[in-house]
């Protein structure tokens, strides 16, 4: 595959010309990194799910250019999605929608309703635009990594876990570091109130002040599947434990005013919580990349964008437990 560093309008318009070949195309988003199919193409769609390793009963977020797209890929789309789309689009946030005819199964794991977000990267947004003159309706794109392993922030990442699974006809966009570097909140909105099924940088209590509605967190009664909602995701090599006293040889991530304790390895020392997010995923693979067997992290507390990162380090530590901080 071929790596693309600070991509001129031309090779962006040459990696649009790949997907609709048919070819995956790496790209980097506000989040994370994607890799992305053109979403009306099963064969294409197809390898994501053998580069990956993916379940192909695990839907796929469509990434689209505008709102004004957003009525190809659903029906029944309630008025408090359309507030939301027109307050957090572009941006780190998914809406789960009733699906039109346009979404078929190979992208929605065989549910009724499909995944949709307008992400804010410009790169993204280029690659989305020269797509649709071209006939394309929207770029399927998970995050970059091998599945239930650390999402990649940087293309990197993306070439080191995925290089042995690409071939020579798919690219890489290098657009640099991830601003966010946690994975878009997902937003089910099949109901009449807006749930939460995967917290991120849209917070609940934004999508609660934006709607002026009820919004409530994730229920595994409600069945759905959406990325992320595996009880073991995100996981590092190395073992991931939450809140308890790192030993020597352990490497540590938590805030800067926390003090390393002798001969352990800090892996990130964040200032903020926004840093925490951003650096999260770029320690763990510092951590496998220094083997590490064991990473203590210790988690922000409060509401906001640390109820995400609590929720990925549940899940990347496997704690099996239900994430309600301030919900």
């Amino acid at each position: 595959m071929e790596i693309i560093s600070n991509p001129t309008h031309d090779e962006i318009k040459k990696a649009a010309n790949a997907l609709k070949d048919g070819h995956l195309v790496a790209f980097p988003t506000e989040t994370v990194y994607g890799l992305g199919a053109d979403a009306t193409n099963e064969k294409a769609v197809s390898r994501i799910y053998a580069v990956k390793g993916r379940p192909t009963d695990h839907p796929l977020i469509v990434h689209i250019s505008s709102i004004k797209q957003l009525e190809k890929w659903a029906i029944e789309i309630p008025e408090y999605a359309i507030k939301l789309a027109n307050k957090f689009w572009p941006g780190p946030m998914t809406l789960i929608l009733k699906r039109s005819n346009l979404a078929k199964n190979f992208i929605t794991g065989g549910q009724d309703n499909v995944g949709l977000r307008v992400p804010a990267h410009p790169m993204a947004l280029e690659l989305l635009s020269n797509f649709e003159k071209l006939g394309g309706l929207g770029i399927a794109a998970p995050s970059a990594n091998k599945f239930g392993l650390v999402s990649p922030t940087t293309s990197t990442a993306v070439f080191e876990e995925l290089k042995r699974n690409l071939d020579k006809r798919d690219l890489i966009l290098d657009g640099g570091q991830s601003d966010i570097g946690i994975e878009s909140t997902i937003i089910d909105c099949t109901d009449v109130n807006p749930v939460i099924l995967r917290p991120g940088a849209i917070t609940f209590e934004l999508v609660k002040f934006c709607t002026k509605s009820d919004v409530f967190e994730y229920n595994p009664k409600l069945k759905i599947r959406a990325s992320g909602s595996l009880e073991k995701h995100y996981s590092p090599k190395a073992q991931v434990v939450l809140d308890e006293i790192a030993l020597p040889g352990d490497g540590l991530i938590a805030l800067a005013n926390f003090p390393t304790p002798k001969g352990v390895i800090r892996l990130s020392a964040p200032e903020s919580v926004e840093d925490f997010a951003k650096d999260l995923y770029i320690a763990f693979r510092l951590g496998d990349y220094k083997e590490i067997k064991k990473i203590v992290v210790l988690q922000p507390k409060g509401s906001g964008l640390s109820v995400a990162i609590i929720d990925r380090l549940s899940k990347a530590a496997n704690t099996s437990k239900i994430i309600k901080n301030n919900y």
